[in-house]
């Protein structure tokens, strides 16, 4: 009888010492174990790189060591959708491009996951400028005189893309839709590809990153004619935007940071504030810009409001270009 009481007194004290111990794990404050940024994209683009830097300067402020978990596929959703199905506890984030959270749900029939309802926006945190560029040959130096060009010469110009449903040729589509002109897309695999082949007149035009284009520009081997940004960008102050010749004709290619939806707001509100503070340092500006990318601080806010006003934007361009992923 003695053995089994002290049996029993041992069990009890067992199981109230481990719900203290839960307990108190449970009131320790976030973040208490590993954090996890999910790059839906393959080792080596900006995307990748933007993850690691702020996964290294978050781990020297945060109080918590932070990784970077690349997960490619399916055109970036299947990392996408993998943050959507993980818990609701901030230690699952995801660093997404906006071609995967505002424009795959259009492209692919099953994208896997709500660009909307199954995130927390974080912050935006920076944009990766685009630019049009052209063949020398094409007798244009400014968008204007392209489009009067196109105008003349419907069904004439072609222009390359990193393949279909890429940034490249929405942008080809956005400008065709805003201009009221025919030019013929020419996909290729690769943004390298496409810029190659415009190079050696196989096609006239392309939309490309500043990082990707502008080295051609400088080189002399291709024309800008202005940037896809809705202001000038830093990057190249020199060119004008396209809006300034056609309002309305801009989209922004940022990269932004999500939680699970129903992430604690306080959660999301320390996620925020750290990942400002490690942002708003010259060491990580520099290494933004030297990617092409212009660092970004937003708040939660306007980041969601940011993915409401890119849905509606690159739904209208999906559908009037037909273009389809499966």
């Amino acid at each position: 009888m003695s053995t089994r009481r002290t049996f029993l007194a041992g069990a009890t004290s067992l199981a109230t010492s481990l719900l203290f111990a839960g307990l108190a794990r449970a009131a320790d404050p976030y973040p208490n174990r590993l954090i996890t940024i999910v790059v839906p994209q393959a080792p080596g683009g900006a995307n990748d790189v933007i993850g690691r830097a702020l996964a290294q300067k978050l781990a020297g402020t945060i109080g918590a060591a932070v990784i970077v978990d690349n997960r490619p596929g399916a055109g970036g959703n299947l990392g996408t959708g993998y943050v959507a199905r993980q818990p609701k506890d901030g230690y699952t984030l995801l660093l997404n491009a906006q071609s995967v959270q505002t424009i795959n749900p259009f492209l692919y029939r099953k994208a896997g996951f709500d660009p909307v309802k199954d995130f927390e926006p974080v912050m935006e945190v920076g944009v990766a400028p685009y630019m049009l560029a052209v063949n020398n040959a094409l007798p244009v130096r400014n968008l204007r005189e392209l489009v009067a060009l196109a105008k003349a010469q419907p069904g004439k110009i072609n222009f390359a893309s990193a393949g279909n449903g890429t940034v490249n040729h929405m942008l080809g589509e956005m400008l065709k839709t805003a201009a009221g002109i025919d030019i013929v897309h020419v996909p290729y695999r690769g943004a390298a590809a496409a810029a190659a082949d415009v190079i050696g007149g196989q096609a006239q035009i392309t939309f490309g990153s500043i990082a990707g284009l502008l080295p051609f520009v400088k080189s002399g081997q291709l024309r800008a004619l202005g940037v896809c940004t809705e202001k000038r960008t830093a990057l190249a102050p020199d060119l004008p935007t396209l809006a300034e010749t056609i309002p309305g004709l801009y989209a922004n290619a940022w990269y932004g940071l999500f939680a699970p939806a129903g992430t604690p707001h306080e959660i999301v509100l320390k996620l925020h504030g750290e990942i400002a503070k490690a942002i708003d340092t010259p060491e990580m500006k520099e290494r933004f810009l030297a990617l092409g990318v212009e660092p970004a601080a937003s708040t939660p806010e306007q980041l969601a409001s940011l993915v409401r006003e890119d849905l509606v934007r690159w739904a209208r361009i999906v559908k009037d270009s037909g273009a389809q992923v499966d």
